[in-house]
């Protein structure tokens, strides 16, 4: 079964609702799941927050913690999946942030450098991954690690 099938039962099972954050993945995750009728029951929001002007006005990140770490950081993923969660009112929030390349690495950023951070009312998981491959490749394999993470999140 694929992960966003896992996924779409588990939170259909347990009533629980869903809003993503996503940047480097440029909505791929909100694509994976809207792929699955009945989506509409569990997923409520997604947003795609790339630029920083769209992490700061729509996710209410504040410009001083861009700054200080940058959009692809721990600080930063873990505040927009506490925000999306917060600002949209649903059970859990899912973030993702990174470089997905081919450019826009830098030796403390490398290519394929991608914080997923996932929030619920009680806490907030954020994962540091490394992954290998084309932009493509990079976007799905933290798609797909952002859904993994969620699962394991999840209390009934």
């Amino acid at each position: 079964m694929k992960i966003e099938r896992k996924v779409a039962e588990m939170l259909i099972d347990t009533r629980k609702t869903l809003s993503l954050a996503e940047s480097c993945t440029g909505g791929m995750v909100t694509s994976m799941l809207t792929d699955i009728s009945g989506s509409s029951s569990f997923l409520k929001y997604t947003v795609v927050a790339y630029s920083y002007e769209s992490k700061v006005k729509i996710l209410k990140i504040p410009q001083k913690v861009l700054d200080k770490h940058g959009a692809v950081s721990k600080e930063v993923a873990t505040l927009m999946a506490k925000n999306v969660r917060k600002i949209l009112n649903t059970d859990y929030g899912v973030a993702i942030t990174g470089v997905a390349g081919p450019t826009g690495g830098t030796p403390k950023k490398p290519v394929g450098l991608v914080y997923i951070a996932v929030a619920s009312k009680k806490e907030v998981k954020c994962l540091k991954c490394m992954f290998k491959g084309t932009r493509t490749q990079i976007r799905k394999q933290s798609a797909n690690k952002a859904l993994e993470l969620l699962i394991r999140c999840h209390t009934p």
